[in-house]
């Protein structure tokens, strides 16, 4: 969280919808977020190191936060409708069943998931109510188990491990919110080598890769450096899910 933090007015994450939806957070805002979800994590769901979140959100920047948000916990994430989980964070609680779910609701402007929360779920924009810096975390391991997506297992010394995503330290990186695992590694990487993501929903993606002039009227103003808008990988749009899940 250091690095997000040392130039707090930059923005770290920039997300693109197909309804014309632009959110950024700056490294700053990022931090914020990042933090008040790890707080909701530990107070409300006692997550810790072991504990084992499964994320069933499609590619968007708010998985991105609950991503971090774990991993601050010292917590395991895990993609994958058949992974055994601890806590299912999702947009869609009424169809999931957990010991602990937390709903979250998508809309940029949600100040609650809605009438669809079952009584029994956690309300995901009670974030909003937590405290703007982390109070207490348990020690994480290096070794501890950080990401589980189908044959993938990552510790949480390997998401500090040095990636070659990007060229150069501080690129601007332009992702396809296709795949989740992919944009996890991806993002992860950009932000190790003091990077940014332009996160673009996979509609949208899909109609800048069939119109490159409208691909340079986007990305061009964010002053992107790496373009990773290639094609979707065929027969995936959830990277390590065993079945399809409504992304």
């Amino acid at each position: 969280m250091s690095l997000l933090e040392r130039d707090p007015g930059r923005p770290r994450i920039t997300w693109y919808a197909q309804d014309g939806e632009r959110v950024e957070l700056s490294g700053a805002v990022l931090a914020n977020w990042v933090s008040k979800t790890t707080n909701l994590l530990v107070e409300e769901l006692d997550v810790a190191p072991g504990t084992r979140v499964r994320l069933d959100l499609p590619p968007h920047w708010r998985t991105l936060v609950w991503a971090l948000a774990v991993w601050r916990c010292g917590a395991c994430v895990v993609l994958g409708a058949h992974e055994a989980a601890d806590v299912v964070v999702t947009d869609r609680p009424a169809e999931v069943r957990g010991p602990a779910v937390v709903g979250v609701a998508l809309a940029p402007l949600a100040r609650a998931f809605g009438a669809d929360l079952p009584a029994d779920a956690v309300d995901g924009t009670a974030v909003l109510a937590y405290a703007d810096t982390v109070g207490w975390t348990p020690g994480t391991e290096r070794d501890a188990l950080a990401l589980v997506a189908g044959g993938t297992r990552l510790s949480h010394g390997d998401l500090l491990a040095p990636g070659a995503t990007t060229d150069a330290p501080g690129d601007r990186v332009a992702l396809a919110a296709d795949d989740r695992l992919a944009v996890l590694l991806q993002a992860l990487a950009a932000w190790r080598a003091d990077g940014s993501v332009v996160l673009v929903d996979a509609p949208t993606a899909a109609e800048l890769r069939r119109d490159p002039g409208r691909r340079t009227a986007v990305l061009g103003p964010e002053r992107v450096t790496v373009d990773l808008l290639v094609e979707a990988p065929t027969g995936s749009t959830t990277g390590a899910d065993p079945a399809p899940r409504r992304d």
